[in-house]
């Protein structure tokens, strides 16, 4: 069996081509030097970048600059084109240096919830290994306390985030619709929430397989968290169903918003390789009411709205009562 430093540069080509993960070389300053073809993918939807910071979100480039000239073998979490599609992923990214003036950068994606559990793990080794080296280091130990604090940020992002949309998941956005439910109890104040469900996913999931239908998930989280106001919240329930918190909002302008987002997502077309798919929702409305409502009661009223849309013909928004 051939070792991988006795491949060819033609048998590493067609090995790295073959992989998953998007693998590119990069100097110090973040030149891209070559990538396979995951990388090209995702590559496609920045056509004239020539360098790594180029491919991330402006607020991340700095850090990537940062991590690049540091020449240092590193490990983080976040968000990333690993595609052609307008939708970006949660990744895992490792940065490993080669040689004196490049860098290998690999971006991973983290598909599922256990993919997601087993990153924050490995981020936690890490905060482990940087607090044992700091009791061992005087010299070092700002330096550690700096890296430690980071990768513990990393870590706590992940295991608040929907693997799959990148939104908060279920336990955040619950946990985020309590603290607005005891604080308008509290004051008094006005607080809707909106339950959106994607119509036909069954359907659009048999029709163009699973893979599309997680495509068509992010797509529409992209589209929600773009499209929604501050402070509004956006999250992912489970399954095709996100939950909007409006805080200071009634029902009418949770309804405003609800008609804008149906026409918007309905006039929206989704391109797959080959095919444009339509999406429409139907969303549930509920507005807390102060002394009668939990946090249970007002989500119970928003999904049944939900389901009362469905059967009125989806498409639609309700408010329940």
């Amino acid at each position: 069996m051939k070792r991988l430093t006795d491949l060819s540069k033609r048998d590493l080509r067609t090995l790295f081509d073959h992989i998953q993960a998007a693998i590119a070389l990069v100097d110090r300053e973040g030149n891209l030097v070559s990538w396979n073809s995951a990388f090209e993918a995702g590559k496609r939807k920045f056509p004239r970048a020539t360098t790594l910071q180029e491919m991330f979100h402006p607020k991340d480039a700095e850090a990537i600059r940062l991590k690049l000239a540091g020449g240092m073998a590193e490990h983080w979490a976040g968000e990333f084109a690993a595609t052609d599609t307008d939708a970006a992923a949660l990744c895992d990214f490792r940065l490993m240096p080669v040689g004196d003036r490049n860098m290998v950068f690999v971006a991973e994606r983290i598909e599922s919830e256990a993919d997601a559990e087993n990153v924050v793990g490995k981020l936690r080794k890490q905060v482990t290994l940087f607090q044992v080296e700091s009791e061992h280091s005087k010299k070092l130990a700002r330096n550690k306390q700096i890296e430690m604090e980071a990768v513990i940020a990393q870590a706590e992002e992940v295991a608040h985030v929907d693997a799959l949309t990148f939104l908060p998941n279920r336990r955040t956005i619950i946990k985020d619709m309590q603290s607005e439910v005891m604080r308008a109890e509290r004051y008094r104040s006005l607080f809707s929430i909106s339950v959106v469900d994607i119509d036909h996913f069954k359907f659009i999931n048999d029709t163009y397989g699973h893979p599309a239908g997680d495509e068509i998930l992010r797509h529409v989280a992209l589209y929600l968290r773009d499209a929604i106001r501050h402070p509004d919240v956006v999250g992912r329930y489970g399954g095709e169903e996100f939950i909007i918190l409006l805080p200071s909002s009634g029902k009418a302008a949770a309804a405003e918003q609800a008609a804008r987002l149906c026409q918007e997502l309905r006039n929206k077309k989704i391109q797959m390789k080959d095919e444009e798919i339509q999406v429409t929702v139907s969303i549930g409305i509920a507005e807390y009411r102060n002394g009668e409502d939990s946090w249970h009661s007002l989500l119970k009223r928003a999904d049944n709205a939900m389901f009362t849309a469905k059967n009125l013909g989806r498409d639609r928004w309700v408010i329940g009562e």
